[in-house]
């Protein structure tokens, strides 16, 4: 009954949301950054408090909400009003500039945030299933970093044209646009125990009925994959936003279209690499793959100290998208290895998103002091250590999890 009705949905929908939520997320993202530091003035540890504060109250309902949504039947309900708020934020952000409203748009944005990945991830296992989830996670990555890349050519377009400003009016936009696309999908389409990973027999209910905190924490190579989302994030969040603040003060008049350069750089590397994961991940396993993207992150860091010069930083950028390409892509597919017949695949994504915002959240203030300190050499410098720290921990304590699937029946991919 499960593969009749999903039967009825398009896939050309679920490759809507993820193209247009990255549309509509990312004119926000590292624009706000630049345009506070380089068109309003501020200082880079009062950049570094919002980034801090708003990921603070982020992270209190990043694991609740991934919970929610494994009992919730009203996923694409939670989207669209997602997308409400967060074109609220950026309007705020249009219209103010003063601390305490950037603060709390910028919270607003960061919490609403929270649905988006784990709603997507539980849609896309409820209508796909197991079997082609590898190839489709690998689908939904390409679609997301397409849509990074328009956004981030209309943004240098908006910027050029109007003001670093007018970026954010395309968040509305693109939140109606995304959420017509996720009211696309019938919602009998959706089957909602798959959706969180949970089995009809009743040994899986069981399982399912125990308190996902003792699932979460009962997994050893899920705490241990936490631990190591938590230090990559840690090491990739700031660089992106550092490079773009070097690039904007080399060239403050093409401040936005640098800092889409160095988006579009990476995001056009990343479109293949996600299609390349997502036919690969299961005939090579997920570990080899995931070591080649924790491997460049170090590389990449470094080679931003060597020279300053905007080629070689734009160049040194694009292997952001070897990295973080690997890791969007792989992600959502080895917590699903890892929590499959649980019924907590929402909650483990939210867990996993929650490490990924705490080491996002302290390494932005990190960062933003040792730039203020010692300047934006040695911040490259210790983002690089924590990023080979990573790649250790991941290499000696994340097994293979890749396991032989049975057959499901065919359906719309």
């Amino acid at each position: 009954m499960a593969s009749a009705s999903r039967a009825c949905f398009s896939p050309r929908s679920l490759d809507a949301i993820n193209f247009l939520l990255a549309d509509a997320r990312g004119a926000v993202g590292p624009y706000l950054n630049v345009y506070l530091v380089t068109e309003r003035g501020w200082s880079q540890s009062a950049l570094g408090v919002v980034t801090l504060v708003s990921g603070v109250a982020a992270l209190a309902l990043q694991t609740p909400i991934g919970a929610v949504i494994d009992r919730s039947r009203a996923k694409r309900g939670a989207i669209v009003l997602a997308l409400a708020v967060m074109a609220l934020g950026a309007v705020v952000v249009f219209a103010r500039s003063d601390f305490w409203s950037i603060l709390a748009a910028s919270t607003m944005i960061a919490v609403v945030g929270d649905i988006f990945y784990p709603a997507v991830a539980a849609l896309t296992l409820g209508l796909i299933g197991r079997r082609r989830l590898a190839q489709r996670t690998g689908r939904n990555a390409a679609f997301d970093h397409a849509g990074n890349v328009v956004i981030a050519l209309l943004a240098a377009a908006m910027g050029w044209w109007f003001s670093q400003r007018a970026v954010f009016l395309l968040v509305p936009i693109f939140a109606v646009l995304a959420a017509a696309a996720t009211l696309s999908i019938p919602a009998q389409a959706i089957d909602h125990d798959l959706a969180r990973a949970a089995d009809p027999d009743g040994k899986a209910r069981r399982r399912a009925a125990r308190p996902g905190w003792r699932v979460l924490l009962g997994c050893k190579p899920l705490v241990a994959f936490g631990i190591c989302a938590f230090l990559f994030h840690f090491a990739n969040a700031p660089l992106l936003p550092l490079v773009g603040q070097v690039l904007a003060f080399a060239h403050p008049a093409w401040a936005t279209a640098m800092m889409s350069i160095c988006i579009v750089a990476a995001q056009a590397v990343m479109l293949p690499i996600s299609i390349l994961v997502g036919h690969t991940a299961d005939r090579w396993g997920r570990k080899p793959i995931f070591l080649i993207g924790f491997a460049v992150l170090p590389v990449r860091a470094v080679l931003f100290t060597l020279s300053h010069d905007t080629g070689w930083l734009i160049a040194a950028q694009l292997l952001d998208g070897i990295g973080f390409g690997i890791y969007a892509a792989l992600t959502p597919l080895v917590v699903a290895d890892l929590v499959r017949g649980t019924g907590h695949y929402n909650l483990a994504l939210g867990a996993v998103a929650t490490m990924t915002g705490i080491g996002a959240s302290i390494s932005g203030l990190v960062a933003g002091v040792m730039v203020d300190a010692f300047g934006f050499d040695a911040a490259f410098l210790t983002l690089s250590l924590v990023a080979a720290i990573a790649a250790l921990v991941f290499a000696m304590a994340m097994p293979e999890t890749r396991l032989e699937l049975p057959r499901e029946p065919a359906g719309p991919g």
